[in-house]
């Protein structure tokens, strides 16, 4: 068995060559996607890797230092920002082909992402809808009634216990007087 010959070097395209070796090097939106969240991640962990180098650097403010390690520093930093110029010219790359996968798509208004809305719902299920929101609207005023009122004992629980304390104390006082 004999592996096909590649197209290049002045021989003719191959049966390899056509719809098939480019329906490989297309990739999906949602890998593209991923790919992005990835890039975003790489990005988000070399500026804190920088950031991280910045604060052990210190400024060349006339104290002796040695240059070996600040060389060495500044080795890194630089390889650092030009591996973040990279991974956002990367992540414009992959944003720029997500755009362009998605732009013959047809956008759908927000409305019909919502799971309760149907075209074809019939009116019942709307008046079902309502008064679940109405019962639930009720339900939490009635909550927040009760939680006010119990907020309202606990007040008055509370200036209870002060003043018995403030009782009691006044009859420890008395009868320490008395003795």
């Amino acid at each position: 068995m004999s592996t096909p010959p590649l197209a290049g070097a002045g021989m003719p395209p191959g049966p390899f060559s056509g719809p098939q070796s480019q329906a490989a090097r297309e990739v999906n939106t949602a890998s593209l996607c991923r790919i992005g969240q990835e890039t975003v991640q790489d990005i988000v962990f070399r500026t804190m890797e920088i950031f991280q180098l910045l604060r052990n650097m210190q400024l060349p403010n006339g104290v002796t230092y040695h240059t070996g390690t600040y060389q060495d520093r500044l080795g890194k930093l630089q390889e650092h920002l030009r591996q973040l110029s990279i991974l956002f010219r990367k992540l414009r790359l992959v944003y720029d082909k997500c755009n362009e996968n998605c732009a013959g798509l047809d956008p759908i208004p927000i409305e019909q992402l919502i799971p309760y809305v149907e075209e074809d719902g019939s009116k019942h299920d709307d008046r079902g809808a309502a008064s679940q929101l109405l019962f639930a609207s009720e339900e939490r005023r009635e909550i927040m009634e009760v939680n006010k009122k119990l907020k309202q004992k606990n007040q008055q629980l509370k200036q209870i216990m002060d003043q018995l304390r403030n009782l009691i104390w006044d009859i420890n006082s008395m009868l320490a007087m008395r003795n």
